[in-house]
């Protein structure tokens, strides 16, 4: 396609396969390839290990205390077999918090759900953007719970069985073709095991590419704050940040002039 054809000014702005050009009637061969890699990248992301030991030691030069977990989930293979697996912690793991400290404000839990890749580069930043905008305020926050073969609603468990009024879970999001690290952000008020999604306010595709980790911290800590504030989260809670998030996120878009 030519240098000076409208469509590669907008490639500029976007990740999404726009304006690869052809040849014949195929794509070129330079696209076909990038393609085959992203795809590639993304089934390596669903079925990577995490590494809780590498993410505890990024975690611990911060200064954060950190716990080592399981899900019931005992292999990856079961993990992505048997959903139901990986959204219940192990006997160990369960027996480990029912002997853990009770009544901390906000439980912090890490899972690799389908992507480990996001957690292992995007959990340690996002928690140090985290801390400097909770700095000023008075919660009681739980170590890190890092629970592997973990999904979404492990984080229920973990929040019920330290009886925190909230519990907020950083996981892996399912990969796409242009994001196989891209990190969710899952704060839920009054955990419990067996809540709906409907409880939950999502934060996602927190990465430098996406939602940086300033302006998605800025976005949780309102949440945090409304949460704490009403004394619920989920549906009934809406994200009302627009101004200060767009402008640490130093961006215009490009329909704007």
């Amino acid at each position: 396609m030519d240098e000076n054809h409208p469509w590669q000014a907008l490639r500029a702005h976007t990740a999404a396969r726009i304006a690869l050009g052809r040849r014949g009637v195929s794509v070129p061969t330079k696209a076909q390839l990038a393609f085959q890699l992203a795809h590639a990248q993304a089934r390596d992301a669903v079925h990577l290990a995490l590494d809780g030991e590498g993410l505890a030691r990024a975690l611990a030069a911060q200064g954060q205390d950190c716990v080592q977990l399981h899900s019931a989930a005992a292999t990856r293979a079961d993990y992505l077999q048997r959903p139901d697996l990986g959204r219940r912690l192990d006997d160990a793991s369960r027996a480990r918090l029912a002997a853990a400290a009770k009544g901390v404000d906000l439980a912090l839990v890490t899972a690799d759900g389908l992507s480990a890749l996001a957690v292992q580069r995007h959990a340690a930043p996002f928690l140090a953007a985290l801390r400097e905008r909770l700095a000023l305020e008075a919660w009681t926050l739980s170590p890190v719970h890092i629970v592997a073969q973990g999904r979404l609603a492990v984080g229920d468990e973990v929040g019920q069985l330290l009886q925190a009024k909230a519990v907020l879970v950083l996981i892996g999001e399912r990969p796409g073709l242009s994001s196989p690290d891209s990190l969710g952000l899952y704060l839920t008020w009054a955990p419990a095991v067996g809540l709906l999604d409907e409880r939950r306010n999502c934060i996602s595709n927190v990465r430098p590419e996406g939602l940086v980790y300033a302006q998605a911290a800025y976005r949780l800590h309102y949440l945090l704050s409304q949460a704490f504030t009403r004394q619920l989260s989920g549906v009934e809670l809406k994200d009302e940040t627009v101004e200060e998030g767009a402008a640490l996120a130093g961006a215009r878009h490009f329909l704007l002039k």
